[in-house]
């Protein structure tokens, strides 16, 4: 009895100590292995502090922030594209900050008001099983050629914040956005289906249930890494490179504890890190090309010149309208809107 009685102080001890840690609760996409790597290296620099992170997809994380808005759970976001961020920020959700390297951002990787500023440079293409394709699409327009129906797998968008930039962006490219939903009816009826996340869009992938999907360069290169057998090709002039950003809640309750975790993950050290280990491409300017991978020069990209304003203003009523007229219906909707025109 005496034994158990010391072995519950000691226990209670514990605990009080735990509790006493300062919380930072990040939400994030970027997957377990980046945010834990990142939870024990910030708490072995900070043994006072306790890193909590929940790890959904992007577009998860705006609907949850904006869902607490009136009692912010989170104190840190890391990780999404651009327009979401940009969504949040308009809707009041950001709290801003200039970090230290600020100065280093190109004006257009940030926003002007500080409430959230780019990390990452994330290309966007047509990825591919390379056992099953040894010719690859090298235009989006190609994906609609009636050799790839039925072997093309989608994220589903809805639930991507990926997803939403890139079928947003593949909407603008046309001349107005009728033709755009056009062009994702024509893609619907090229496509196999849509996975529910990405880890099914992988396996389906690499089981050789479709052939070719359009995913970002990173997760690609990270599939490869694993031994997956994929490769990805970009169209020229084409290809949507997304800002990939971070930003502190507003009313974040430990947001001085989520400055410290904001700079530790974006200093020098962690973006040549991430750069290395999750082949992330830094938009820092004071990091010298030569002391990233070489990786990222193997991988030249002429980017498409998106308007994100728009992009970000327009793309949620271009998914509803996809989702809620286009998805599993492209042969109806191309009816319903009249004679399409050629891609």
């Amino acid at each position: 009895m005496k034994r158990f009685g010391i072995g519950l102080l000691v226990l209670l001890m514990m605990g009080c100590v735990e509790d006493s840690r300062k919380k930072v609760v990040v939400y994030s996409p970027h997957g377990k292995d980046l945010l834990k790597a990142y939870e024990q290296a910030f708490e072995a620099q900070n043994p006072q502090m306790d890193v909590v992170w929940l790890d959904m997809g992007a577009q998860a994380v705006y609907e949850r922030i904006r869902t607490e808005a009136a009692n912010p759970q989170a104190d840190l976001w890391w990780g999404a594209p651009n327009i979401l961020f940009q969504q949040a920020a308009e809707e009041g959700l950001l709290a801003a900050y200039r970090p230290t390297w600020a100065d280093q951002v190109e004006g257009a990787f940030r926003d002007e008001r500080n409430r959230w500023y780019g990390n990452f440079l994330t290309p966007v293409g047509i990825a591919f099983n390379a056992e099953t394709v040894k010719e690859p699409p090298q235009k989006w327009d190609e994906l609609l050629d009636p050799k790839w129906k039925g072997r093309i797998l989608v994220r589903y968008p809805l639930e991507s914040g990926t997803m939403v930039a890139l079928f947003g962006a593949l909407v603008m490219r046309q001349k107005n956005e009728i033709e755009g939903l056009r062009w994702l009816a024509k893609l619907d009826q090229q496509t196999k289906t849509y996975t529910a996340d990405p880890t099914q869009l992988y396996i389906k992938l690499a089981r050789q249930e479709g052939d070719l999907t359009l995913w970002n360069l990173p997760d690609i290169l990270l599939q490869q890494k694993k031994g997956n057998p994929f490769g990805i090709s970009f169209p020229a002039n084409e290809t949507p490179v997304l800002i990939d950003a971070i930003a502190l809640v507003k009313g974040g309750r430990n947001q001085k504890e989520a400055i410290r975790f904001y700079e530790f993950v974006t200093s020098q050290e962690a973006m040549r890190d991430q750069a290395e280990e999750m082949y992330r491409i830094p938009v820092r300017k004071d990091i010298p090309p030569e002391r990233l991978p070489a990786w990222i020069r193997e991988y030249p990209i002429s980017a498409m010149t998106i308007d994100w304003q728009v992009l970000g203003k327009r793309s949620k009523g271009w998914m509803k309208q996809w989702d809620e007229q286009v998805k599993g219906r492209g042969a109806a909707f191309l009816a319903e809107a009249g004679t399409p025109s050629n891609p």
